[in-house]
């Protein structure tokens, strides 16, 4: 063969294999064997073990798993040593974070101390607290959500009692400020106390929250003098996250899914998050230490959700830049298995115009991704803003690519959606939502069963290739394009050799 004829034959190869390929579906060309066969062995079954394990841990270590108890250590220990059974490279880095400590908690009234859990984001009272009338809000089914709920009454110097329910904490703090209020005690709608709640920013006036009891006992003393004294100081906590690493795949481009496995203090956390965890850790399992894939897949347990995204926030904070390049995209899960469930995905490309905006470059493929897998076994999906609730907000802020899926917290099921995935219209995706009753009989497990295959099925995908996240094509791509550089760089040298010798 001449130098000519040569160098026409290699720029044909080269240009088959230069071609784009097709990214319609970020699932179907990237890797489909190995993403079928993961989805097929990640089972319902196997997950629900996972979330019998997470509900047995928090019976035996008093009711819950929450971050800094002894049943979230039981947790960690029993998530790595699964993985390290299995091969994994597995690690559990610390992270220390400050921790607010009670000093003081009381509404007193005639001589009688209420509890008063102050919020988070309140600011603290002075020592010795804050003394002033006590002024009750007229309950509706929006109290003190509105200004016009403080007319007619003089709130300058008072502590204002408000029912839960209708809008947020931190409206009805801010009407009650507006109002001349110099604290506000906000009564719980359900029986129980008022804890882990927020008023989401720094707030105005230190505001506490108390029993649905206390708030009927409260309602009935108008008028009398309280004084509210609500203060901490912080201490420094150490904390652990789970990292699990396969031993194949290349290290520069790796793909990354996570769940957070801490649960509230007020229970197991079974779909909050035992369902994310159970069902990656069931994907991780299934998947092997040494799959057949071209890039890494990294999964994590992060610790301290619930107390503020910190053990993701921490852990992404801790790299340099160089090793959050080396991370290609970031999957999240958490609630999979809601009992009233939705099927949301992250809304990658911001198509639905709503609140944050869209993720990095790459997220808007990830959230196709999703919707091709669950497209194709029928099931339709909704989009859910990227509003900065769990373990994806730190990626994003560092410009990683992410994506997830979520079944549903505190928001209620439409009309729409009940006709659309069945369920009951006007009740919370998760009625018992960071409640006591978040137990084995808190999870729709169709629907985590489902989840879990989406979980295996995009994972194992991008393990194989993200091209179509950040242009990294799989490694026998990238072989046969270098062959046919190299090919086309000697037809070069002899087409030019002949030349010169004619």
């Amino acid at each position: 063969m001449s130098g000519r004829t040569k160098l026409a034959a290699v720029l044909a190869i080269s240009a088959l294999v230069a071609a784009p390929t097709a990214t319609a579906s970020a699932a179907e060309p990237a890797g489909p064997a190995l993403a079928k066969k993961l989805a097929k062995k990640v089972t319902v079954e196997g997950v629900n073990r996972h979330l019998i394990a997470f509900q047995r841990i928090a019976d035996r270590n008093g009711g819950n798993r929450a971050a800094l108890t002894p049943g979230y250590d039981a947790s960690v220990d029993y998530v790595a040593g699964k993985l390290r059974d299995e091969g994994f490279i597995v690690t559990t880095p610390n992270f220390s974070f400050e921790v607010p400590i009670t000093d003081a908690e009381t509404a007193r009234v005639d001589g009688v101390n209420y509890q008063a859990l102050i919020l988070t984001a309140s600011p603290q009272t002075p020592v010795g607290g804050v003394t002033g009338p006590l002024r009750v809000v007229p309950e509706d089914a929006t109290t003190g959500c509105e200004a016009t709920d403080f007319a007619g009454q003089n709130f300058t110097g008072s502590v204002a009692l408000i029912r839960r329910g209708g809008c947020t904490f931190e409206q009805k703090h801010l009407n009650a400020f507006a109002a001349g209020a110099v604290a506000v005690l906000v009564s719980n709608n359900t029986a129980g106390p008022l804890a882990n709640v927020t008023l989401t920013n720094p707030g105005k006036i230190p505001t506490g929250g108390i029993s649905q009891a206390d708030g009927t006992t409260l309602a009935g003393k108008a008028g009398a003098s309280v004084t509210v004294d609500m203060r901490y100081h912080n201490e420094t906590r150490t904390q652990r996250n789970v990292i699990a690493e396969t031993r194949t795949g290349r290290k520069n481009n790796v793909v990354m899914a996570g769940a957070h496995l801490d649960s509230v203090e007020l229970g197991a956390g079974i779909n909050d998050n035992g369902t994310g965890s159970a069902a990656l850790l069931e994907t991780a399992l299934q998947l092997g230490a040494r799959p057949k894939v071209d890039n890494a897949i990294r999964f994590a347990w992060w610790g301290a959700e619930e107390r503020g995204l910190i053990g993701s926030e921490e852990w992404v904070r801790s790299l340099t830049f160089e090793q959050q390049l080396d991370i290609a995209l970031y999957l999240n899960f958490d609630m999979v298995g809601s009992p009233n469930a939705a099927y949301f995905i992250y809304d990658g490309d911001n198509s639905d115009g709503v609140g944050a905006g869209a993720g990095p470059y790459g997220s808007a493929q990830i959230e196709k991704a999703f919707a091709d897998y669950f497209a194709a076994k029928g099931v339709p999906t909704e989009g859910t803003d990227f509003s900065g609730r769990s373990d994806y907000g730190e990626f994003i802020a560092q410009g990683i690519p992410a994506g997830g899926l979520f079944t549903g917290a505190e928001g209620v099921k439409t009309e729409a959606q009940a006709a659309k995935w069945g369920g009951t219209a006007g009740v919370a995706y998760d009625p018992c939502y960071h409640s006591q009753c978040d137990n084995l009989g808190n999870v729709d497990r169709v629907a985590l069963g489902r989840n879990a295959g989406a979980i295996a099925f995009v994972t194992a995908a991008y393990g194989v290739s993200t091209e179509d996240v950040n242009g990294v094509p799989p490694r026998a791509q990238r072989a046969e394009a270098r062959s046919a550089a190299a090919l086309m760089q000697s037809a070069a040298h002899d087409d030019h050799h002949h030349l010169a010798v004619s």
